[in-house]
């Protein structure tokens, strides 16, 4: 959610056999074939017989050597930090949401989620390297946004929406990011509050929360080496309005690299005619990573507006630099960058919350920082949302987070369904494809060309 996050590894040089080889065997887990089924082991590697053969009895030579290259080491440790920081995600995510019950504060749930955060990103990483610390922490600060609430919301104790309470039946959005060393696994789900196998989610509610998965998991099967972003935009548009919703209009999706959750390469949803014309069209490329954020509103158009809620998140702008006047926001924005770094970051987390609103005015006129304001759709609507990180490997798209917590075909119960046969085809499809079919179709291209 960029206007909600847009949450992913550092650009890495072009990816060989081997290099994946070292990330497959370190993390099996991290190549599931779908979220709609539960998780199972990749298939089984394939090493040929060259590559692992027993070494000769001769010495090797000055010129041979027996340890992987370092950019492979790079590659290995840059997944490694993704996927430790997608557990520790995951592990907040599931005590979040066994909170998230009729009774319960919001804003006690955004100070939990944030403390686990902390803890989880502080038991792990602790050995300097070459004499270094090894920065890690909150990506994105936890947010609980309820109902026609789009994104962002965390409020302070001083806020008069402090005092907000769930109640049975709410569609509550939960979103929260973790790095390690800047390698940052973001992700958002709906749960909706009381719903069970016995009592699920019907109605406007379920079609919107159906919709949103959907959406998620035609997403995930689109973000591949080759297609365009438009491709995405376009058929997030398709599912959405299977179920007579709309994305929210203008949420943004962006790649990411090392300490960067914005990237310039992104993903619209449901643009606007201005927002179309001037919207990059960009190609998803091998070895990056993207911070996908899937939005959908119930109501007619989309459109989201900001109300009376006081903003509470911003982000220090890494590309402008501008000398602030002002004693005070010199003063708050040196302790930004001590506990946020390049990501975002919660007013509450400041040892002075009126010093730090003051100082943040001369910072957010002068673009040194950007707020993530709290913006709503109309009041008889509601927004669902999901939000995972997948990386483009080159044997296909691997997600990076983990499968929704608490959403179940069994507790969301929508009339309407998808009818689109390329899209109900493409749900079908494993996020990879497996070997067998890769040998098949490059023997299609071939016979194709003999017979040409």
């Amino acid at each position: 959610m960029f206007a909600v996050a847009c949450a992913g590894w550092r650009d890495f040089p072009i990816w060989d056999k081997r290099r994946l080889r070292l990330i497959c065997l370190e993390h099996p887990a991290a190549f599931p074939t779908s979220l709609s089924t539960p998780l199972s082991p990749p298939p089984p590697l394939h090493i040929s017989a060259e590559t692992m053969s027993e070494p000769t009895k001769q010495e090797p030579t000055k010129q041979e050597s027996t340890t992987p290259k370092p950019e492979e080491s790079t590659a290995a440790a840059d997944f490694t930090k993704y996927k430790t920081a997608a557990d520790i995600v995951n592990n907040v995510l599931k005590k979040l949401v066994s909170l998230t019950v009729e009774g319960a504060k919001v804003i006690d749930l955004c100070v939990e989620g944030d403390k686990l955060l902390e803890q989880g990103t502080g038991a792990v990483y602790n050995k300097a390297v070459k004499g270094v610390k090894v920065s890690k922490g909150i990506a994105f600060p936890t947010c609980v946004s309820v109902n026609n609430a789009v994104a962002h919301f965390s409020p302070l104790a001083s806020d008069p929406s402090a005092g907000q309470m769930l109640a049975k039946g709410d569609v509550v959005k939960i979103h929260l990011g973790a790095h390690i060393d800047g390698f940052a696994a973001v992700s958002a789900e709906t749960v909706v509050v009381g719903a069970s196998a016995a009592e699920p989610v019907t109605g406007r509610k379920a079609d919107v929360v159906q919709a949103a998965w959907h959406a998620a998991e035609v997403a995930m099967r689109l973000v591949k080496v080759g297609n365009k972003n438009w491709q995405v935009t376009d058929a997030v548009n398709k599912v959405a309005a299977a179920f007579d919703c709309k994305p929210v209009e203008g949420m943004l999706s962006c790649q990411q690299t090392q300490n960067v959750i914005d990237g310039k390469k992104r993903i619209i949803l449901n643009p606007s005619e201005a927002q179309k014309k001037d919207f990059e069209t960009v190609t998803f490329a091998e070895g990056e990573v993207w911070g996908i954020d899937i939005l959908v509103s119930s109501g007619e158009d989309g459109k989201a507006r900001l109300e009376e809620s006081r903003t509470t998140i911003y982000q220090k702008e890494s590309a402008v630099t501008y000398q602030l006047k002002m004693k005070t926001s010199r003063a708050v924005f040196s302790e930004v960058q001590k506990k946020a770094g390049a990501f975002p970051f919660n007013i509450r987390w400041l040892e002075d919350e009126k010093r730090a609103r003051l100082g943040l005015q001369e910072a957010v006129q002068h673009n040194l920082v950007k707020p993530y304001e709290v913006v709503f759709t109309p009041a008889n609507t509601i927004v669902a949302a999901f939000h995972f990180t997948i990386a483009l490997l080159p044997g296909g798209p691997a997600l990076v987070t983990h499968p929704p917590t608490w959403y179940k075909p069994e507790l969301v119960k929508s009339e309407k369904q998808l009818e689109d046969p390329e899209l109900k085809e493409l749900l079908t499809k494993p996020l990879r494809e497996s070997k067998k079919d890769k040998k098949k179709k490059k023997a299609d291209g071939e016979e194709a060309k003999a017979e040409a």
